[in-house]
């Protein structure tokens, strides 16, 4: 385990946790244990990672509470998945959006 650590607001130290890997398109992002895949790639600094069906209008983490449906990802090959909701897992496949995703596949 890492022995760097954060300083609370206030509090004491709390050590870091482990980090883990998945995949996003063709990326490698590492996620802590417990963080949203919206907020995995926030961290890494992508903003955007779905396309508008109509305009093709890039759309990332809009409300954060899976409220707008904003951050649909295709995770592990299950479309119209809300990356604000969605635990990230180590050795996820998780794939840009693009429009609706295949309603066949949809849960």
């Amino acid at each position: 385990m890492s022995t760097d650590t954060r300083a609370g607001a206030g509090g004491p130290a709390v050590p870091r946790r482990p980090h883990f890997p998945f995949r996003f398109d063709e990326l490698t992002i590492e996620a802590e244990p417990g963080q949203s895949i919206a907020a995995a790639l926030l961290a890494a600094g992508h903003r955007s990672w779905r396309r508008t069906r109509v305009a093709g209008a890039g759309r990332g983490m809009f409300c954060g509470i899976g409220v707008c449906f904003d951050c649909l990802v295709t995770v592990n090959g299950r479309p119209n998945q809300r990356a604000c909701l969605v635990e990230a897992a180590p050795g996820d496949l998780v794939r840009t959006q693009e429009g609706a995703g295949r309603d066949d596949l949809a849960c």
